[in-house]
């Protein structure tokens, strides 16, 4: 494709099919090229270096959140849609969570989310910073459990890159882990029931139970303050 018939947009949609199919790892200006079928060189002259790629392909994907209005009756079902649909948006993208840790990640689609995040919040009756601190927990809680997703994704694609080689040392170190884990006893009655699968297997609905979890903390705060005539007082684990 010649220079001048690429868009910002083809680049971007291109880059994140590239991520969610190789990762931050296999995204480079050569490869990206051969899929818009142009020259790398190309590329540049719409976007700035691979950073500034990465930059706006997670502008784009965040973009595809649900925001549901603010509304004080119904506060926690915002809340949870939105870190459900954020948890999901995750682990469709796994390269996103990759991302935090390299990346400092900005623009209007992010924006957007954050500030519907925060009005969220600040309808249930949270002051400014207190709706600052929930919504920090709530999205940092999403990230933790999307990164075991995202540590899936990339080790799917070492093995597959890998081969037979890569499944065989995969099979070696969860032997090794299961060997162990039997020596405990909690972890080895896990082990031994019909249930188990394997060892670094989360239960079932771990992510809905500890969102509720979460969520019921947050609104003992609110009904503490409305017993008291007060606002929340959010604990500062410090």
């Amino acid at each position: 494709m010649p220079r001048d018939t690429l868009t910002r947009d083809q680049i971007v949609h291109t880059a994140v099919e590239l991520l969610d199919a190789e990762g931050l790892e296999g995204l480079n200006m050569r490869t990206l090229g051969k899929r818009l079928g142009s020259a790398a060189t190309a590329v540049y002259w719409h976007v700035t270096n691979k950073d500034n790629l990465v930059l706006l392909a997670a502008d784009h994907v965040w973009r595809e959140l649900i925001l549901p209005d603010p509304n004080p009756a119904g506060w926690r079902t915002a809340a949870a849609t939105m870190a459900t649909d954020l948890y999901r948006m995750f682990t469709r993208h796994p390269w996103l969570v990759q991302a935090f840790t390299a990346h400092v990640l900005y623009g209007e689609g992010k924006s957007r989310h954050d500030d519907r995040s925060l009005a969220v919040y600040e309808a249930a009756g949270f002051t400014c910073d207190q709706a600052d601190q929930a919504a920090a927990a709530v999205f940092t809680y999403v990230l933790g459990n999307a990164a075991g997703a995202a540590a899936t994704a990339s080790l799917t694609r070492k093995l597959t890159a890998g081969g037979a080689t890569a499944e065989k040392h995969l099979q070696d170190a969860m032997s090794q882990a299961q060997e162990i884990a039997m020596r405990y006893p909690r972890l080895r009655t896990r082990l031994q029931t019909p249930a188990a699968t394997d060892y670094a297997a989360a239960p079932d609905q771990t992510f809905e139970f500890g969102l509720q979890a979460l969520l019921d903390g947050l609104e003992r705060q609110l009904s503490s303050a409305d017993h008291n005539h007060g606002v929340p007082k959010l604990t500062d684990p410090r």
